[in-house]
């Protein structure tokens, strides 16, 4: 028979040692941590706003994740959602919450995974990094890491703008910036890797006469556009001293890969880092539309918190990458980037 049954009203409330130790020492020592099925549920009813989408991303039901939500909210003592004509949206303090707790739902993952996987942290490194660099770039040249470092596993996130290392899981970043954007990144360290080099390529068949276009003459062509670097053909055209209405007109592409890809089909002409675009140029998908290439201001970092722990592996893969871009790109004379 249970003892919970024979318990007298006295009792209630008090740490049983003997007969049930696990659930007291769990009571203490979780004290406000909820249930983390209702973690899972809310996240999940967060990203989609629909308790519907959340229960089919889940494989539940839609009144399991509703309890769940429910549940919760009645432990925190507030509502995270509140009822819309189209289903649900999350409340200010619900959007606060979630936006909290979804990394370290993240970060819970993979120090799983990464338990799961018998190598331990100690064999790696998560690190974000601009999607287009991380596809074109680095991951190409991950092969010479393992042969180099075989235990070494680097885990990528994709980042476009600056984020707090604390509420993020990742150990480094490589980011690309002007040395002003770098500094206004707090509590961080940057390393210059290498400088970027912006060049307008576009489809053979855009070219006039074969040959490339004079920077006024470009000017008049459709130009893609980079939504996270809305200024970029503002810039350009400005350091080659042309002015024109048009720098910002053109259909927008989130990422460089998307841009090349448009330029390649013909849609007009793109503005990207050359060494995004190196396997395109040698296969004659794409070529120079103009051979003005001003100085650009930008270059690639790689971002540690300020205070970043000395591991091993993260040592590794720091030193590795400077040799891959010395060796790729010549010695940088200066290292040391801006750290705020």
């Amino acid at each position: 028979m249970c003892s919970a049954h024979n318990s007298s009203p006295a009792s209630l409330g008090k740490p049983r040692a003997i007969a049930d130790p696990v659930v007291y020492i769990s009571h203490t020592m979780r004290r406000k941590i909820p249930s983390l099925h209702a973690l899972a549920c809310f996240d999940a009813a967060a990203r989609h706003e629909s308790y519907t989408r959340a229960a089919q991303e889940l494989s539940l039901t839609q009144s399991a994740v509703s309890r769940q939500v429910a549940a919760l909210e009645a432990y925190v003592g507030h509502a995270l959602f509140r009822r819309t004509r189209h289903g649900v949206a999350l409340t200010e303090r619900g959007a606060d919450y979630a936006q909290r707790i979804a990394p370290r739902l993240q970060a819970l993952e993979r120090d799983t995974l990464e338990a799961m996987s018998g190598h331990g942290a100690a064999q790696s490194v998560t690190l974000a990094a601009v999607p287009t660099f991380a596809t074109r770039w680095l991951i190409p040249r991950l092969p010479q890491l393992r042969r180099q470092h075989p235990t070494l596993e680097v885990h990528i996130e994709t980042r476009t703008r600056p984020f707090l290392f604390s509420d993020s899981g990742c150990e480094a970043a490589l980011f690309a910036g002007t040395p002003q954007q770098m500094q206004q990144w707090a509590g961080t360290q940057c390393t210059l890797l290498m400088e970027e080099q912006m060049l307008p390529v576009c489809a053979p068949g855009l070219l006039h006469r074969g040959r490339p276009w004079a920077a006024e003459a470009l000017a008049q062509l459709p130009l893609l556009q980079q939504s996270t670097r809305p200024q970029a053909w503002s810039d350009w055209f400005r350091a080659v001293g042309v002015d024109t209405p048009l720098a910002m007109a053109g259909p927008r592409y989130e990422l460089f890969s998307m841009t090349a890809a448009a330029a390649v089909h013909g849609l007009g002409v793109a503005l990207v880092p050359r060494l995004l675009v190196e396997e395109e140029l040698q296969r004659g998908d794409l070529c120079a539309a103009c051979l003005e290439l001003p100085a650009g201001e930008r270059a690639y970092y790689l971002v540690l918190p300020e205070r970043a722990e000395a591991r091993p592996a993260l040592a590794l893969l720091r030193q590795w990458l400077l040799e891959t871009v010395d060796l790729q790109h010549g010695d940088q004379r200066s290292r040391t980037g801006p750290t705020t």
